[in-house]
């Protein structure tokens, strides 16, 4: 079939919204008809050449939700109409890290992904006979998309996909920080650096579990007005002081848990300095640009300060989406808030645009 998708031609380079050719699904897989798509900093990261796992050309985008349309041989879990939102983090529910409690990191279909392809090694995607490749694994900025089974949670038809699609990556990479990499405990401290989508997902997840003290850490007056509406306590304006700002709130200590959700490097090392001697775990959301590293003083982790890094928030797709989403529904997580703008498929260099003027929280794309 024909599609009308946003083609990265070449890094650095605005995206093409031009006409693709889309086979049909094969066994395992399952074309979606895209409903609405979230436009994300990976997605950013990856056209402007920083990351050094990029390729192109390439179909970008993967913070999608749609209506299946037709599935291959073998698809068991999900039929024509049900709904569901695009992973780029795929649950195969049988490899060894699947079946582990300890990552979400399923290794199924990896290697292929990693490489721009379906598991069978090859594309759905053409253009006039040439192989265009799928970026991790959804290729959302299109109007329909095919996809593995395995990459693609199944959820309540009754939440508006416009803004299930957060679940995809942003929104569900804070919630699970919070919950699954950190697993925040009742009554105590969180400072959060950075209030964009991760972010303001991470105070969320704090707030759901429990947190006596929420502190959210930005340059944005805008931004930390909308963290006060997640849940945080406290804001503190970023810099170079904000570390001893945080200091001052808990007597000296630091805080139980700090996480990093800006992709800075410089603040990774402040969500390190913030955390509490003895026990404190600082959680690292963001994605550093190509050969950045993070500089840490040894003395903060022999006084046992931890750092551990969240893919994906720890969260296993095709089980905890749906969860999240249900808790959406029930009013627990307000989703409305984060949806600054909305866009069609042709606006969407202008999603970046807006990213990086730091105006509004995300931009979603519209198919309907």
């Amino acid at each position: 079939m024909r599609i009308r998708a946003a083609l990265l031609e070449e890094f650095g380079a605005p995206l093409q919204v031009q006409e693709l050719d889309l086979a049909e699904p094969q066994a395992g897989e399952v074309l979606v008809r895209l409903a609405a798509c979230g436009v994300c900093h990976t997605d950013l990261y990856t056209a402007s050449g920083a990351d050094p796992s990029g390729y192109a050309p390439t179909v970008l985008g993967h913070e999608g939700a749609g209506v299946v349309e037709r599935v291959g041989e073998g698809v068991r879990d999900v039929t024509p109409g049900d709904h569901v939102v695009t992973l780029f983090s795929p649950q195969c529910r049988e490899c060894i890290h699947c079946r582990d409690h300890r990552t979400n990191l399923c290794l199924a279909i990896r290697e292929q992904q990693n490489q721009g392809h379906l598991p069978d090694g090859t594309t759905r995607l053409s253009r006039e006979g040439e192989p265009i490749r799928h970026f991790m694994g959804t290729s959302t900025f299109a109007e329909y998309t095919v996809m593995p089974e395995i990459a693609l949670a199944k959820i309540d038809p009754e939440a508006p996909l416009d803004r299930a699609c957060l679940f995809a990556c942003g929104l569900s990479t804070g919630l699970g920080a919070a919950i699954n990499t950190a697993k925040v405990a009742p009554g105590s401290t969180c400072v959060v650096f950075g209030a964009g989508m991760v972010g303001l997902g991470a105070v969320a997840g704090c707030r759901l579990e429990g947190a006596d003290r929420i502190v959210c850490v930005d340059l944005s007056d805008e931004r930390l007005e909308l963290a006060r509406g997640q849940g945080a306590t406290h804001t503190i304006k970023g810099g170079a002081d904000a570390v001893q700002e945080i200091l001052d709130l808990t007597d000296g200590f630091g805080a139980d848990y700090t996480f990093e959700a800006t992709g800075n490097v410089q603040v990774m090392r402040q969500a390190v300095e913030a955390a509490r001697m003895g026990w404190g775990l600082a959680t690292v959301c963001g994605v550093a640009g190509k050969g950045e590293t993070l500089d840490v003083v040894p003395r903060l982790l022999i006084t046992g300060r931890r750092v551990a890094g969240s893919s994906f928030g720890g969260v296993k797709g095709r089980d905890q989406v749906p969860e999240f989403v249900d808790r959406y529904l029930a009013g627990e997580i307000d989703v409305d808030a984060f949806v600054s703008h909305k866009l069609v498929l042709d606006d969407v260099n202008r999603g970046f645009e807006l990213m990086e003027a730091q105006d509004g929280i995300r931009s979603v794309i519209d198919f309907a």
